[in-house]
């Protein structure tokens, strides 16, 4: 393993600008070594979370070695949840949060998200996302939006970003310039919007301006291709978008971001290394890696390339001091931003989510009695969401239905005369998640709900389909406060 010298600035500089992640639940000897040779910033992935006690414990050991650390997690809420990853969230995700369109609910459900945060100990949030969803088949933002109307994003966005700095931690606004109108997962390949620049500047760009004017400390990068402005770099490599849309058009002048650069769209076209020298000569401020790559070996050859990058010429040394100092000034902020301790709200994920629900009952529907049985049409879940989460209604039936029986169907297994069979006479809860994308699940659906036209459906991701079955519940989200809200309505408890 290479090692330079590690008291010479450049290499500091190039540490500071690094948001590695690790392995474990505790620090690695290593990640606290490189903390104390200049390493600014950690990233944290459910991998790396049990409990609030057990983090709290962790984001402390760190910060005896530096106080000043930025601790960065992707706690979106919804869907996409690093806290609560091994239950569900407490609080619903970004397309609850825009079918509400309350932006004081907004703004208390990311307040009460940033106090549990900050009292953790992470102060660095990647979220909110603010991707306007024009894309309904969109296979990796979708429920993670606010919607797919420019205005109602930007809204929802500014009034985010407010309730979480409002409780010092940082939002890191995601993905520059929107990941929205796009059809291919940026963790496996690399995505277009092929739209022209008006177009852009309306739509995708309305929110990122929202963001910027009441302050977000942070702007992710997205991996995607955007020929209106650059026909041959991804926005994350493009000093067209991050430079010349971002800070010289935009007039943003804060700490940005890059996603992932170990996800596909970047690792395997430019390698993380050259990636992570393009990115930082376009004009980004920090480099994110982790969800794939977590080991010392990673840090330093990272460390390294930008060193020799430096030093022949690739990226001036006034670049990379200009990014290590924002890198600081945002770990600066979250050390004196908090405001008065604020009381605790365990209520508002529960009443966003209540409110978020969308019910349509058919004509003559007999509400629900006795025990059902819980059919989950069960779609491969993104990376961002991951598939350790739960999701669904069967938990909080269970608790209103002693007895409940739940099934999981796959596209290979999901035929309505399965489900009938281990129904029996049971009443059917159908559950599913964005139907509109997965011709195999209407299918399996529009079956199950010829044979059995007493069933309910939960639709748990985008609400595009029509509503079917006896009683239709659209949550706009599968956080478990999406379910427990569904569960109410279906036993009659709303």
């Amino acid at each position: 393993m290479t090692d330079l010298v590690t008291t010479d600035s450049i290499a500091r500089d190039a540490l500071a600008v690094l948001q590695p992640g690790f392995e474990g639940t505790t620090a690695p000897e290593w990640l606290l070594r490189r903390l104390d040779e200049g390493l600014g910033s950690v990233a944290l992935f459910s991998r790396n979370i049990e409990s609030p006690e057990q983090l709290a414990k962790l984001t402390a050991q760190l910060r005896e070695v530096r106080p000043d650390v930025l601790v960065a997690a992707d706690e979106e809420g919804g869907d996409v949840t690093r806290l609560e990853a091994r239950g569900g969230s407490s609080f619903p995700g970004n397309l609850a949060l825009g079918a509400v369109d309350d932006a004081e609910l907004t703004r208390s459900v990311a307040a009460e998200l940033g106090r549990r945060l900050a009292a953790c100990g992470v102060n660095f949030n990647w979220a909110p996302s603010a991707d306007v969803n024009s894309d309904p088949d969109n296979p990796v933002i979708g429920v993670r939006s606010f919607g797919a109307e420019a205005w109602r994003v930007a809204r929802h966005t500014a009034a985010y970003i407010e309730g979480l700095q409002s409780a010092g931690v940082a939002a890191c606004t995601k993905h520059f310039p929107g990941h929205g109108d796009t059809a291919v997962d940026s963790h496996h390949a690399l995505p277009r919007v092929d739209v022209p620049l008006a177009t852009l500047r309306t739509r995708e760009l309305m929110p990122f301006r929202a963001a910027i004017a009441v302050g977000t400390k942070a702007v992710m990068s997205a991996h995607l291709l955007v020929p209106a402005i650059d026909p041959d770099l991804p926005g994350t490599l493009s000093r067209a978008v991050l430079t010349g849309l971002l800070r010289e058009e935009l007039g943003y002048d804060g700490l940005i971001v890059t996603d992932g650069i170990d996800m596909g769209a970047i690792a395997d076209t430019y390698g993380i290394e050259r990636g992570t020298v393009l990115a930082l000569a376009a004009g980004a401020d920090a480099i994110c890696v982790g969800g794939g790559p977590s080991d010392e070996g990673t840090v330093v050859a990272l460390r390294d390339a930008i060193v020799r990058a430096v030093r022949v010429g690739d990226l001036p040394e006034q670049r990379l001091a200009e990014a290590a100092a924002r890198v600081r000034e945002v770990a600066e902020w979250t050390a004196t931003a908090a405001g008065p301790q604020r009381a605790p709200d365990f209520e508002v994920g529960l009443t966003a989510a209540r409110r978020a629900l969308r019910v349509t009952r058919s004509e003559g529907y007999v509400p629900l009695t006795s025990p059902p049985y819980v059919a989950a049409f069960t779609p491969v879940a993104n990376i961002a969401v991951g598939d350790v989460t739960p999701w669904g209604v069967a938990a909080e039936l269970e608790r209103l239905f002693p007895g409940t029986v739940t099934g999981a169907f796959r596209e290979e297994d999901a035929l309505s005369a399965n489900v009938l069979r281990l129904a029996g006479d049971r009443r059917i809860v159908a559950v599913v998640r964005d139907v509109h994308r997965h011709p195999w699940m209407a299918a399996a659906l529009g079956a199950l709900i010829a044979a059995r036209p007493d069933t309910v459906v939960v639709e748990m991701g985008v609400p595009q389909a029509l509503p079917s079955g006896a009683l239709h519940i659209a949550t706009h989200g599968a956080a478990r406060v999406c379910g427990q809200a569904a569960a109410e309505v279906i036993a009659g408890q709303e």
